[in-house]
């Protein structure tokens, strides 16, 4: 079945993942069906684009399949996370070839009993001497670093004061670890420094985890860092910053915004993700103190009750941090940002709408969820590929997609990636209309039974 010439039914185009999350029913595994189905007509109608599985490595240029391995998508790739180019680097391919040599593919334990290697040793070494002598704890996943940074620490007799939109791992750990969660309207220090009094105000004696980002990544923004390092001190909370998206691949040494900023030193929690600039997965959570670390090896849970992260992971990371550290890893950052100021104002000047701040993520607004799932339809067929977020992972109505630069990236890629966008945007925007016009007349002669907008939230 052509996907592209199918009619596309108004199930395909209304919903969101938010509407499953809490099914009702005593059948715990059956009544999640009700969510393959709506899932399965987006999937039919071509509307489904995640999932995806690459054929070839995260290059400039990739090669991908859908979800369910029937349709095949070439073009150009602003959908994966590579931002300096390093996955394929072939220093990099080496230390993983030389890792296995050495220690075999597994770490075969707990980094609390027999775990670590002597990769993953140097690694804390070198990674605390980039980080200005910080102590470090690594992870097997950059997910499993941001839980246990909350989890490790915040007890249920404590509160966390989050960002409403920082990641998912931060908030699952807030939630395991304490019922006093305050959520904070986005990037609102006003909101935190209130939050916090009151809280300060009914106890004085709990310990309160203030959280944000170094870069969001649905929006590119980034918050005030002084000023939330200020109502922290006025309060007594402590502070953690995610510097997932921006470590390694912003700043001219790579440290950041929080580097830029001169806030490495001064934030009392640092965690970061190694599956972005550094080519593999796995994370690290930073500390000033040794006392803070020892803590976190033994009731962090991610760290004590898993294995711990693997000789290829972290001989991959070491040879990472050396090129991030290096003049080529200097040169690939520039190279990157050139990218990004470029593919902004190209879109900026085709009529799209970017939003955030010049980052290796570049959003660009497409609207409804309708719209967002048409455009994303049509996005290969003019030889892009690109990631849409849409609702609950964004504002309702405010569907866009992540556009994520690297450094391989050139001109003429970018040239032909807003030139896919806009004829993308063009196509998908005239199907939404149709259908909304097809909509409105068949409900014409049914009173009480107004078709359903797909263009607005």
């Amino acid at each position: 079945m052509n996907r592209m010439q199918s009619t596309v039914p108004l199930a395909a185009l209304q919903g969101s993942l938010r509407d499953f999350l809490a099914p009702k029913g005593p059948d715990l595994v059956g009544r999640s069906k009700v969510f393959f189905d709506w899932q399965d007509v987006r999937r039919t109608h071509g509307l489904w684009p995640y999932a995806r599985s690459t054929a070839t490595a995260p290059l400039a240029h990739a090669t991908a399949w859908s979800d369910d391995g029937t349709d095949c998508i070439q073009g150009i790739n602003f959908a994966s996370q590579d931002y300096l180019s390093l996955s394929s680097h072939p220093q990099i391919k080496q230390a993983a070839v030389d890792a296995i040599q050495a220690f075999g593919a597994h770490s075969a334990g707990s980094a609390a009993l027999l775990g670590n290697t002597a990769n993953s040793i140097r690694l804390e070494r070198e990674l605390s001497a980039f980080l200005n002598g910080r102590q470090v704890v690594l992870y097997a996943t950059g997910w499993q670093a941001g839980y246990a940074s909350v989890q490790g620490f915040v007890r249920p007799h404590d509160h966390v004061v989050i960002d409403v939109l920082a990641h998912s791992c931060l908030q699952e750990g807030a939630r395991a670890s304490t019922p006093n969660i305050h959520l904070v309207s986005h990037l609102n220090t006003e909101a935190v420094a209130r939050k916090l009094k009151n809280i300060r105000a009914q106890d004085a004696a709990a310990g309160i985890l203030v959280v944000t980002e170094s870069l969001f990544s649905m929006h590119s923004d980034v918050p005030d860092f002084q000023a939330l390092r200020q109502v922290c001190d006025t309060h007594g909370a402590t502070l953690l910053i995610d510097c997932a998206h921006d470590l390694g691949s912003m700043g001219a040494d790579g440290k950041g915004n929080i580097g830029r900023s001169g806030m490495l030193d001064q934030a009392d929690i640092v965690i970061g993700s190694f599956s972005k600039t550094f080519a593999s997965n796995g994370g690290f959570v930073s500390v000033k103190d040794t006392y803070a670390a020892e803590y976190l090896r033994y009731y962090s849970a991610p760290h004590t009750f898993t294995n711990a992260l693997s000789p290829v992971q972290a001989a991959v990371v070491l040879a990472a941090l050396e090129i991030v550290r290096s003049e080529e890893g200097r040169a690939r950052r520039e190279r990157l940002m050139d990218n990004v100021l470029y593919l902004r104002n190209e879109m900026t000047k085709a009529g799209l709408e970017v939003l955030g701040e010049p980052s290796p993520i570049v959003p660009v607004r497409l609207g409804s969820e309708a719209v967002g799932r048409l455009v994303a339809r049509q996005l290969p067929r003019f030889g892009g590929l690109a990631n849409l977020v849409e609702y609950p992972a964004v504002p309702r109505g405010d569907s866009r997609f992540r556009f994520q630069v690297m450094a391989d990236h050139t001109h003429e890629d970018i040239d032909a990636v807003v030139k896919a966008l806009a004829a993308a945007m063009r196509a998908g925007t005239q199907e939404a209309l149709s259908i909304e016009r097809d909509g409105d007349n068949n409900a014409h002669g049914r009173a009480g039974h107004p078709a359903e907008s797909v263009l607005s939230p």
